[in-house]
């Protein structure tokens, strides 16, 4: 099988990717009974994070030991990456020492930069641009409480960022119709938005966007490396609140999704995540699973 990298959504195919979310729902039922599966005995995963995290470090982390595999923790501080070394020779030497890499990063372009001179597969575990391993989990989530989310409506409320982007590379490979609710001038990226003209589609009304949507998703309005806009972005953002009064304006049976960590009071009220039609819970423990299920793609292919 040929090195194959997940730096977007779209690096997959439709088929591949409904082939993950059902797989990360079988390494789950496996996982809730108990069940050992090691495929990934005396391999390692490598772990390079510039931005922080809880979620990203303890879901691969435990997946890779679920897996029967290891992985290694590495901060800008332990390695020669945060000391200058090219990227490229980076890539070189630690694809060569573990068998699969995530990557944590700002810079988007640095992540296809490791990949392209990496001879293990490398994983986009969060850049500025996008987060596709927390879709794979919302989708999951989705498949779980609702079935499938073809054909249905998802409502972004907040910042165009790059769980949007995300989103908008869901829209076209999971055939569903997106509408952003964006205050002007935090639009996500705009020639996504351009190429999915058809499904997707910028709205300045959270109450417009959020009209018969059967998912309603929202994330920080400051994200890491933002925090000196905080004030800004409080202004920019204060009619783009998720509370239940405006989940009311979904669908009957509409589900809302937060990426975590949330902030209490700025994109959510006090009240929603505690709300009956809140799933956040369930999304973030999927990250374990859908990601166990990609480093097993990556590692080993399909499953049959």
């Amino acid at each position: 099988m040929s090195i194959r990298h997940f730096l977007t959504l779209c690096d997959f195919s439709p088929a591949e990717l409904e082939y993950l979310i059902e797989r990360a729902i079988q390494l789950k039922a496996k996982h809730k009974s108990k069940q050992a599966y090691t495929p990934m005995q005396g391999q390692v995963l490598g772990m390079i994070f510039e931005k922080s995290s809880t979620r990203t470090r303890v879901s691969f982390e435990a997946g890779a030991a679920q897996l029967g595999g290891s992985a290694i923790f590495l901060s800008p501080r332990d390695t020669q990456l945060g000391r200058g070394e090219p990227i490229e020779d980076s890539a070189r030497v630690l694809s060569r020492m573990v068998d699969i890499i995530m990557i944590r990063t700002f810079e988007h372009s640095k992540l296809e930069l490791f990949a392209k001179y990496s001879s293990a597969p490398v994983i986009n575990a969060l850049t500025d641009d996008y987060h596709p391993c927390q879709l794979l989990a919302d989708i999951q989530t989705h498949v779980e409480h609702r079935g499938s989310i073809r054909g249905r409506k998802v409502a972004w409320i907040g910042d165009g960022n790059n769980m949007c982007n995300s989103y908008i590379n869901a829209a076209r490979q999971f055939g569903f119709e997106l509408a952003v609710a964006c205050p002007e001038g935090y639009e996500p990226m705009q020639s996504l938005v351009e190429q999915n003209a058809d499904r997707v589609k910028i709205f300045r009304n959270p109450s417009d966007a959020v009209a018969g949507a059967h998912l309603v998703v929202t994330d920080v309005w400051a994200s890491m490396g933002q925090e000196q806009e905080q004030a800004e972005r409080e202004k920019a953002f204060s009619q783009f609140q998720v509370s239940p009064e405006l989940m009311n304006k979904a669908a009957p049976d509409a589900l809302f999704m937060h990426c975590l960590p949330a902030h209490r009071g700025e994109e959510i009220s006090t009240d929603m995540l505690d709300d009956q039609r809140s799933v956040v819970w369930d999304e973030a423990e999927n990250r374990l699973h859908a990601q166990k299920a990609l480093m097993e793609f990556l590692l080993y292919g399909k499953q049959v």
